[in-house]
């Protein structure tokens, strides 16, 4: 099993930046897909990005193509995700998750058996 840990949300202005970092621990993180998500509080949990084990492929939600970068360490066992240009509607609780089976569903949330405590996102307008 592999235990994942979230850190560096916080309160930004909109346009500004934040980077999330999620470290794993337990079991090497170069064994899994791993994928950011996100929650509004009466939402359902929405895919943001995901990447490969090796981290030659990523993919990401439309609504933050081109403004989040997600991007991993497998030395450090981290997995980031820089966010730019941040806006209001970008506020969330971002979990971090872990995929050992590679599911071609990676937006699916059902696919991830492991998955962090979360770390809050506030952006102000």
């Amino acid at each position: 099993q592999v235990q994942l840990v979230e850190s560096g949300g916080g309160l930004v202005q909109a346009g500004g930046s934040l980077r999330l970092n999620c470290l794993a621990s337990g079991r090497t993180m170069s064994s899994y897909t791993m994928a950011w998500f996100r929650q509004d509080p009466g939402k359902e949990r929405e895919f943001v990005a995901v990447i490969s084990v090796s981290g030659d492929s990523t993919y990401y939600a439309g609504s933050v193509k081109g403004r989040f970068t997600i991007s991993r360490d497998n030395a450090k066992n981290t997995v980031y995700l820089q966010m730019n240009s941040l806006k209001p509607e970008d506020t969330a609780v971002y979990y971090c998750a872990a995929d050992p089976h590679h599911s071609t569903w990676y937006a699916w949330t059902r696919e991830y058996p492991y998955w962090g405590q979360g770390t809050q996102v506030t952006v102000s307008s």
